[in-house]
């Protein structure tokens, strides 16, 4: 917690297309929460782009250590390439810097595990010290809403859970020219980099995961090292999900993540409407469309100034990647396989 007063003074660390679509006018609707001081890129085309988005003047800098190094940032927002983001969450907690970065925490558990150890050794030496993960699916009103929902026992006892998506992950998708989604620097591909959303929101809604059984492949040469997953999901609960995703291609609508419990029945449908079905009776609730990465974000800046609770804690973050780190075990291996416990 830091007890100052007026807009935390921002760091980004990353300017690239999320950083500028997501984060910039996350931040910016959030008043004067937040004053982004500088940006930090490895090219000045990048970080100029960025700037060109605030209101007001803004450093730009090259290297993170020198961000890092600067008295007056309390706070920095790291959205980094997945193989980059450790060395610089490492970094920044090292300068006594709180952090948001970007999903997922880490590539996989084993870094994950050092980068928690940091972050405890930190904390202990200064109380307060805030690591936040933004993952906005904990921050979505539909997702927190069912989990609201499941949670009062309104459904009943959730009996299935059925989710499928396909994303065309084309040319003519801007995430497609992201190089390093698909330069195989870290497991998974698009389906951890995209899957770690999904295992939230399940996890929010349903709980942890027992086990899991998959099955993988390559339908395209050019989204390695995979793009289409099919699996099943045992939660700790007595829940089972289906769970798929293809990113080799498209359909015209996102697919809606259906709940069933021994009473009713929840259909989530992102951006669009939470179906909620009780003893033969559907109602469509009221819900805001996509806006979790504001949620984060002002969780973010309360978490700072007042020690606000939040639902995005890196240990939260890294059950997230032990799941999708699951679910590649199992399609590699053909076994059922049980996500690694982290605590």
């Amino acid at each position: 917690m830091s007890e100052g007063k007026g807009p935390i003074r921002l760091g980004m660390i990353g300017a690239g297309l999320f950083a500028r679509q997501a984060h910039v006018p996350a931040i910016k609707a959030l008043g004067d929460a937040f004053e982004i001081v500088a940006v930090c890129s490895r090219t000045a085309e990048s970080a100029g782009k960025l700037a060109a988005l605030l209101d007001g003047p803004v450093d730009i800098v090259h290297d993170p250590a020198a961000l890092l190094a600067r008295d007056d940032i309390e706070a920095v927002d790291v959205v980094l390439p997945i193989g980059a983001q450790p060395a610089v969450i490492s970094q920044a907690l090292a300068a006594g810097k709180h952090v948001i970065s970007e999903k997922p925490m880490a590539p996989d558990v084993a870094a994950g595990r050092r980068l928690l150890a940091e972050y405890a050794a930190q904390t202990a030496a200064r109380a307060g010290l805030v690591w936040m993960v933004a993952e906005n699916y904990r921050y979505e009103e539909p997702f927190v809403r069912a989990a609201e929902i499941v949670a009062s026992g309104a459904i009943g006892r959730v009996l299935l859970a059925d989710w499928a998506i396909h994303v065309a992950m084309t040319p003519d998708n801007p995430y497609y020219h992201t190089s390093w989604r698909r330069d195989e620097s870290f497991p998974g591909g698009f389906l951890l980099d995209g899957g770690v959303h999904h295992m939230a929101g399940l996890r929010l809604i349903l709980g942890e995961v027992a086990s899991v059984t998959a099955t993988m492949t390559r339908q395209r040469p050019d989204l390695p090292p995979a793009d289409t997953l099919s699996a099943a999901l045992l939660f700790a609960g007595g829940a089972l999900a289906s769970y798929s995703i293809t990113y080799a291609g498209g359909a015209p609508w996102y697919g809606a993540l259906q709940i069933v419990g021994e009473r009713g029945a929840l259909r989530i449908v992102r951006n669009e409407a939470l179906e909620l079905t009780v003893d033969g009776q559907t109602q469509t609730l009221a819900v805001k469309p996509f806006g979790g990465v504001d949620g984060e974000l002002a969780a973010f800046a309360a978490a700072i100034r007042s020690g606000a609770a939040h639902r995005n804690s890196p240990l939260e973050g890294l059950r997230d990647v032990a799941v999708l780190e699951a679910l590649l075990r199992a399609a590699a291996t053909g076994t059922r396989v049980a996500p690694e416990r982290v605590s």
